[in-house]
């Protein structure tokens, strides 16, 4: 009795593993179970929002539609961003609507911002838990009264990745479109040949890039080149911090790229845009934000 049992016992154990070796042999590496510590608990990355409900934009001066109206006077109801005016159909209007602007659009830009003043910024519109920031910066960074007196790219790095954590903490869901900075050597080049605008920008407007304007020196000629190399790295730092947040959408250099023209610029400065370059901003803008993939 005692034999026949070990007998069953060793049939019904070679049994087992006939059965187990036959298991592994029919799944294969399709059903390996997954190594401790790994994707079952992982969640899926989140997924751009192309009908933001509501929009709160941060930045500069041209955010506020500054010289848009009137010289030297802000007019945010033409801005890009948030304004109302239909002929500027902002990214707020196109998103939520001409009624829904009042009530689901804020507007925390500051006229002569730059990127240090940023997370202050954000931190003020995180309060609303938006479904979208706005950010246009850095041209006053770059505008400075001499290229040496430019923000460090570095310190412009660390302040917008300050702002993104600012953000991230108060408001995690909020979504961000990024714009570039505007090719400032490409606004030089529209008013350079006009006396009037010449006589304008000797107010002081933009001297990093704007000085002796018809300067052909190799000074001249070097300084401007310098801004311009500068604000194309501000725009590489931007892509940069803005690819490492989930949440965070980059222009792709849309604004940068754009071709502004003195019809779209501020008659009163020829610098700022004016209706016609703040409607070019926005429609940008709108395309970026409501796209299925981001621009490569």
């Amino acid at each position: 009795m005692r034999t026949t049992a070990v007998r069953r016992r060793a049939r019904r154990t070679s049994a087992g593993l006939a059965v187990a070796l036959l298991a592994a042999t029919v799944t294969g590496c399709d059903s390996a179970a997954p190594p401790a510590g790994g994707d079952r608990g992982a969640q899926a990355a989140p997924r751009w929002n192309t009908a933001p409900a509501s929009v709160a934009a941060v930045g500069d001066s041209i955010t506020r539609g500054f010289d848009a109206c009137s010289v030297l006077a802000d007019c945010p109801e033409v801005s890009w961003a948030t304004g109302s005016d239909p002929a500027v159909r902002s990214l707020a209007a196109r998103l939520l609507g001409d009624a829904e602007v009042p009530a689901r659009s804020w507007n925390y830009a500051v006229t002569g911002s730059r990127m240090a003043d940023l997370p202050a910024q954000v931190a003020t519109a995180a309060q609303h838990k938006p479904g979208l920031v706005t950010v246009m910066v850095g041209s006053n960074d770059a505008c400075r009264p001499t290229p040496s007196s430019m923000t460090p790219v570095a310190e412009f790095r660390a302040d917008f990745e300050r702002a993104l954590k600012e953000l991230r903490g108060a408001s995690p869901q909020s979504q961000v479109y990024v714009s570039s900075v505007p090719d400032l050597q490409r606004l030089w080049q529209q008013g350079k040949d006009d006396p009037l605008v010449r006589q304008v920008w000797k107010l002081g407007i933009c001297q990093s890039m704007l000085a002796e304007p018809l300067s052909a020196e190799a000074g001249a000629t070097a300084r401007r080149e310098k801004v311009r190399a500068r604000v194309v790295e501000y725009n590489e730092v931007l892509r940069e911090v803005c690819a490492a947040d989930a949440l965070c959408r980059y222009d792709g250099g849309a604004v940068f790229q754009y071709p502004f023209g003195a019809e779209q610029l501020s008659h009163w400065d020829w610098f700022h845009p004016g209706r016609d370059g703040q409607a070019r901003l926005a429609e940008l803008a709108h395309r970026q934000v409501t796209a299925a993939a981001p621009p490569r």
